[in-house]
């Protein structure tokens, strides 16, 4: 009887060899080795295999191949002896540069760079059609410019009828060739048009949805924070539900909301939504916008900070960085810094809470700390008042309704394009009231307006 014969139950996986560079004119808060310690749990991430890697010091990136003519050659004999599929830099490359290395590389190895990786990992972790469709957006706005030659690691279905991400392009010769690429790219324009329409009237949906919550006066409160950092496992701790949670980067994708009920008896909403990272591609900034924007809108942050991570501070301050592109740096904001539980010495959690403003040390895990936090948060979303001028128009009648409700007005007066403000209203009122803010009435009335319009006459 011959022997049974066994194959595999998966694929072997792709071999990965990093390439980090460090340009001087361009410093960055996160050293080289850790940014490329990064770079390998993202690769990780996206089930590949990293074989090896390799590092370059440049003023400035070589305009032809990003890295110096030397360095392609050794890199080409690394890759060789290494036996890899496909090269991923830390950096984002242009169009030029990547098909500048794919030629001296060789047609079997593939070049990407950290943007690619990222969408890579993006695709797998989108489940909702609204997570899918902003993954694709982003995919086909970072490939269009690049459609040169099939990325066969990207060959992963994306939903909603538009194919692969490795399913267009691939044809470099002339003439025919030529065509059929403009063939190619005619198709992806017309994609994003479609899909930009589509998130269109999802953020047309969401919107509806935030003006009824706003109706109903329950706030609400965004967790933000670097990939990792454990906001789910926050999440899931303050509203005793089971999100997801996993040791691995970008484990939540889409937005999950819950209620929570503070120690006051108030109730809030709060919401998990995606990890930032160091060098978020701008591709996925553009296409989240409908998801990010849940986190412009919120009455209050609580920024997660994994506090054993040698690189707290950088990460920290790249989640800052996010805020301030997505218009949420005005926001009022709490610091948890998490994962205390894993410090070697406890104690030394309070010396990094006086590091941060307005700050508390938690464990989510474990629950340490949360009479604290839930404290603060009850301070934050209804005893801490701010001063405020604004000139509200007629035509937002809820705003100006609700200063009156929840804050204490003690100047008001009319004008001719709408109703000024001073007083004070609770900090997390402010977000909504950003765009009106004015230190001094403009346009006033005169006493002719008065007369012809006694409704505008203050009782």
């Amino acid at each position: 009887m011959s022997p049974k014969t066994t194959y595999p139950t998966h694929p072997p996986k792709e071999r990965a060899y990093l390439v980090g560079v460090d340009l001087r004119k361009y410093p960055s808060e996160i050293s080289l080795e850790d940014s490329l310690a990064e770079l390998t749990r993202l690769s990780e991430t996206a089930g590949l295999e990293v074989v090896g890697e390799t590092t370059q010091n440049l003023e400035t990136a070589n305009p032809v191949t990003y890295i110096g003519s030397g360095k392609v050659e050794e890199l080409f004999s690394l890759v060789e002896e290494a036996l890899a599929d496909v090269v991923i830099f830390d950096n984002e490359l242009s169009p030029r540069h990547q098909r500048e290395l794919e030629k001296r590389l060789g047609t079997h190895v593939r070049v990407l760079d950290r943007t690619a990786l990222i969408l890579d990992i993006f695709a797998q972790h989108a489940k909702s059609r609204e997570g899918i469709l902003q993954v694709e957006l982003a995919q086909n706005e970072y490939r269009l410019p690049r459609l040169t030659r099939a990325w066969t690691h990207l060959e992963r279905q994306t939903g909603g009828g538009g194919g692969s991400a490795g399913s267009v392009g691939g044809v470099g010769l002339r003439g025919p060739g030529e065509t059929q690429l403009e063939m190619d790219r005619r198709e992806i324009r017309k994609r994003i048009a479609f899909l930009k329409d589509e998130l269109e009237k999802v953020r047309a949906h969401r919107q509806r949805y935030r003006q009824q919550r706003k109706r109903a006066r329950v706030p609400l409160i965004s967790l933000v924070g670097y990939t990792n950092a454990g906001k789910s496992t926050l999440l899931n701790r303050l509203t005793r539900s089971d999100v997801y949670v996993a040791d691995q980067l970008f484990a939540t994708l889409d937005p999950t909301t819950r209620r929570v009920e503070l120690p006051g008896g108030y109730n809030a909403l709060i919401t998990d939504t995606v990890g930032f990272i160091q060098k978020l591609p701008t591709q996925l900034i553009a296409a989240f916008q409908a998801t990010l924007e849940e986190i412009a809108e919120a009455d209050l942050l609580i920024h997660v900070v994994d506090v054993t991570h040698p690189n707290a501070q950088a990460q920290a301050n790249s989640v800052n960085e996010t805020l301030k592109e997505i218009h949420a740096d005005h926001i009022p904001t709490i610091i948890a810094l998490n994962k205390i539980d894993d410090l070697p010495d406890p104690d030394a959690a309070s010396a990094v809470v006086a590091e941060f403003p307005k700050a508390v040390a938690i464990s989510a895990l474990k629950g340490v700390g949360f009479d604290e936090l839930m404290r603060m948060i009850e301070t934050e979303l209804f005893e801490n008042y701010t001063k405020i001028s604004v000139q509200i128009p007629y035509t937002e009648g809820q705003l100006i309704s609700l200063f009156h409700e929840q804050g204490q007005v003690e100047y008001i007066e009319h004008t001719r394009k709408g109703v000024f403000i001073q007083g004070q209203i609770p900090g997390r009122l402010l977000a909504r009231y950003s765009g009106f803010q004015a230190s001094a009435p403009t346009d006033k009335l005169t006493d002719t307006d008065l007369v012809d319009d006694p409704d505008l006459i203050d009782d």
